[in-house]
């Protein structure tokens, strides 16, 4: 996914050319010639752009972020029991096209943005943590980990969390690139957690995403090198055969001894905005025009049904990991198991 010429344009913000951020990212992409730009926005925000399209032959633009750069959780994102829960974004979009993805719905282009000025999110962060500790997710709004060869953004967060013990990252992922951060020493507060889904669902559902047996295998290498691994079974959809593949999946997982921190689980759910967007977006997709209920501005599969889907994921998982251990979103009102 990283090699070169998979941007058909890199954009450059004017004010993003003298970080050496920036260099490091263009020396990666050597046969793309840059093109300088005043703003992100004048590319990003452009109207009557296709998401499809784009995602087809995407454009990178590097830029530098200002303004708030660190967020209060939102409250369709498990918090995993942590009362100060943030997240940042250091990219916008992904270079991956899960057909599911909220991200569609949010932004008005399939193109991905780059924030090379690292060293501000950092500093806000720091802000945090002199008034209480911070559990901070990373890569929610992207996969920092499938970008990483190119960016280089969870090795510099790793570094920045290794001084700083009351802060702990949540790095999530469906990406098998585990690999190319092999050389770094665990650390407890350094988080890796990898969506899991059938193979199926992925073929179908996640393009471009590594494929199940992939996250496994990169999965159980961060396990086996001392990080604590967290496997997040969200969002579940509901599929033909969804007990089958999932169960299939279950086993799969723990066929051999796995030391597994703890389990995220949840239904797919969705903002009503966002929704809208998405099937504006992909008018085809049996997924997103599903007949989801409707609760306090989010769309699920219902209470019923969210509760089936986690309740069997939950007893599977129940074999391999304590019960306090397994987190689940399921359309109610807590984030986890009580």
């Amino acid at each position: 996914m990283q090699r070169a010429g998979f941007f058909s344009h890199i954009y450059v913000e004017r004010r993003a050319l003298d970080y050496p951020a920036t260099a490091d990212i263009l020396k990666h992409f050597p046969k793309v010639e840059p093109i300088i730009i005043r703003h992100y926005k004048d590319v990003f925000n452009r109207k009557h752009q296709s998401f499809g399209c784009q995602k087809a032959s995407p454009c990178l633009i590097v830029a530098k972020k200002e303004g708030q750069l660190v967020y209060p959780g939102a409250p369709v994102c498990q918090s995993f029991g942590h009362h100060y829960f943030y997240y940042t974004s250091c990219m916008m979009n992904c270079i991956y096209d899960c057909e599911y993805c909220y991200l569609q719905g949010m932004y008005p282009s399939g193109n991905v943005v780059l924030f090379v000025n690292l060293e501000d999110i950092f500093a806000q962060v720091d802000a945090l943590l002199r008034r209480h500790p911070v559990y901070l997710c990373i890569s929610y709004d992207t996969d920092l980990l499938a970008f990483e060869k190119a960016a280089g953004l969870v090795r510099r967060w790793y570094m920045f969390a290794r001084e700083r013990p009351e802060l702990t990252i949540e790095v999530r992922t469906k990406s098998g690139a585990f690999h190319v951060l092999d050389d770094l020493t665990p650390l407890p507060n350094v988080i890796f957690a990898w969506t899991l889904s059938p193979q199926p669902v992925i073929e179908r559902y996640e393009h471009q995403t590594a494929a199940a047996s992939v996250r496994i295998k990169a999965l159980r290498q961060a396990a086996a090198a001392g990080f604590p691994v967290r496997v997040c079974f969200d969002p579940l959809l509901y599929v033909p055969d969804f007990k089958s593949l999932y169960g299939a999946l279950m086993r799969e997982l723990f066929r051999e001894p796995l030391d597994v921190m703890d389990a995220s689980i949840g239904v797919f759910r969705i903002s009503v905005d966002y929704l809208k967007n998405m099937r504006r977006q992909r008018p085809e997709s049996p997924l997103l025009w599903y007949p989801f209920v409707l609760e306090e501005h989010v769309y699920h599969y219902g209470q019923d049904m969210a509760k089936a889907m986690t309740g069997f994921v939950r007893d599977c998982l129940k074999n391999y990991i304590p019960e306090d251990k397994i987190f689940i979103w399921d359309g109610g009102e807590s984030n986890e198991m009580s």
